[in-house]
């Protein structure tokens, strides 16, 4: 093992959401700061704007540059049965590994949870089976870190009657209107629902010295041929690298959390290849802070046993690795005889809190909006009506004449987390270092499910009133959802018998080790989570630099 020569005040493992926003607040701060990222940093120009592969459809390949061969992850089944997958698999929950993270290629739904999205378990009861419980937060103390995030960044947007409270407007106006947008809020009138804007962490006019948005729809899935997507890439880590106090390294592969003769975290081993060998590096630090994904920041927990944490770090009370949510995404399309969808990007441009809360025997509810706009494979993939062949001149001219003339609408669920949807390691199947892998299994809890046919029969109710001449729908019925939205595996609490961090998330049992992205949540609400990753994230890394 080679040692790095220069010790940081603060090590942070991997550069998406959570790990680019701790970044620059740290590095502004005038902390040292090394950044490990194990995927490549992209120019817009550089991501390929391929139909086939791509980060919205993956099974044929991504867009992004990190090579996916040699990094397996075993998926487990319902009866306990384990297979090696591939990234392409779906079963293997594939996240972005690029600098940025998701941030670079996903649609940039900027949410703020609810209220209520942070007391679950006061306002519902736990659900015999569940692990539903409390945040150690509420949304006013997280309220601060959430506009420091939408103006510091940028976001774009305007309140909802129903949103959350906020202490001053959104920086940037929304995007402008669709087609679609005026048609389902016309039928939301009918049926007496409240809608409004998206947020998006996208520019709709000029701001921080980048372009607004030009409307091409290539948005879920791509990166930004404009520029005009906030991501961590092109904000808060490209504020950090300009202060000359962080050093970025991309291609980095954190095996364990190094610590010393009392267990204490006091660094982080990692591989880069060199001249195409693997040279695993150490690097020391007053304050390590990982941020690699509730999946792999799970992973290098549990990959980092000690004499003193014999399990993995944190992990003394078995919740490392478990209450593994995302969300599920119930929903509808709808066929009109008149055109309704104009190709405007991004697209998704209404929604819908009405059904987030407070639905009569269900726990918790979700929000539904008009979708991004589809690339023709994945309409052609998921949007033909129930029975239709996808082949053939049926399908050819079905998708001539409908692709124009449909809807689509979907939201995400607030999952209710189980402990027994997690992440362990699997010591017999390793990667192309040799480090044990991800295991990863579970189920979502039947409430979930509950609540996926409750909105899909919303979202078929409103494009119905809408005037939709066929409309059918969906729901998940209970799969693992730890992909894009993962969250959970390092849940924070004040109790360490049932948490792995503290409110600020700081594990328990370390005093210079943090978690800061999607892992810490208790629960994941009902709408997208990466405005409240950045948020705490922020609110983490001012912590740390008050504390070193």
């Amino acid at each position: 093992m080679r040692n790095e020569s220069i010790d940081y005040d603060v090590i942070i493992v991997g550069a998406g959401a959570g790990g680019g926003v701790a970044a620059g607040v740290l590095a502004e701060a005038g902390r040292s700061v090394l950044v490990l990222e194990r995927g490549a940093a992209m120019r817009p120009g550089e991501i390929p704007l391929d139909h086939l592969r791509n980060h919205r459809l993956s099974q044929y390949g991504v867009n992004t540059q990190c090579d996916l061969d040699g990094i397996p992850r075993v998926a487990v089944d319902a009866f306990g049965n384990g297979r090696t997958v591939s990234p392409l698999d779906g079963a293997y929950h594939l996240n972005a590994f690029v600098v940025g993270g998701g941030t670079l290629v996903y649609g940039a739904q900027a949410w703020r949870f609810l209220p209520d999205d942070f007391r679950m378990a006061s306002k519902y009861g736990s659900p015999e089976g569940s692990s539903l419980a409390d945040w150690p937060i509420s949304y006013d103390d997280l309220e601060p870190w959430y506009d420091k995030v939408e103006w510091e960044v940028g976001v774009c947007g305007a309140p909802h009657k129903l949103s959350s409270p906020r202490s001053r407007a959104y920086p940037m106006p929304p995007v402008p209107d669709t087609l679609s947008r005026k048609l389902l809020q016309a039928a939301a009138g009918k049926l007496g629902w409240e809608t409004g804007p998206v947020p998006l962490l996208i520019n709709s006019v000029t701001y921080n010295g980048r372009p607004a948005c030009e409307q091409c729809g290539m948005c879920v899935g791509f990166g930004c041929p404009n520029d005009s997507k906030n991501g961590s890439q092109n904000t808060m880590l490209a504020r950090a690298l300009k202060t000359g106090r962080c050093t970025l390294v991309t291609g980095a592969t954190a095996d364990r959390l190094l610590t010393d003769a009392r267990g204490r975290v006091t660094g982080v081993s990692y591989f880069v290849d060199t001249c195409d060998t693997p040279t695993r590096i150490a690097a020391q630090a007053k304050v390590v802070i990982v941020a690699a994904s509730a999946v792999e920041t799970a992973r290098l927990l549990l990959n980092s046993p000690t004499d003193r944490e014999p399990n993995g770090i944190g992990n003394n009370a078995d919740h490392v690795g478990r209450h593994l949510n995302g969300h599920s995404y119930p929903g509808a399309n709808g066929l009109f005889d008149d055109i309704v969808h104009d190709g405007i990007g991004p697209g998704v441009s209404i929604s819908t809190l009405q059904f987030n809360h407070d639905n009569p025997g269900l726990i918790g509810g979700g929000m539904l909006a008009n979708e991004f706009v589809k690339l023709p494979i994945i309409f052609q993939k998921g949007s033909f009506p129930p029975g239709m062949s996808r082949w053939g001149i049926e399908a050819k001219r079905y998708m001539r004449s409908a692709f124009t003339r449909s809807l689509h609408v979907q939201g995400p669920v607030q999952d209710i987390p189980s402990p027994s949807a997690r992440v362990t390691i699997d010591r017999d199947v390793r990667d192309r270092y040799g480090i044990p892998v991800v295991r990863i299994g579970g189920a979502n809890h039947p409430e979930t499910a509950r609540v996926c046919n409750s909105m899909r029969d919303r979202a078929i109710e409103w494009l119905t009133a809408a005037g939709a001449k066929k409309v059918w729908g969906w729901a998940p019925t209970g799969g693992l959802t730890g992909g894009q939205h993962q969250s959970g595996t390092c849940r924070m609490g004040n109790d360490p018998k049932s948490s792995v961090t503290d409110a600020w998330g700081r594990v328990h049992s370390q005093e210079s080790l943090y978690i800061a992205d999607g892992g810490l949540h208790v629960t994941n609400g009902g709408l997208n989570p990466v405005l409240t990753i950045m948020a705490l994230a922020w609110r983490v890394a001012d912590r740390v630099s008050q504390v070193i």
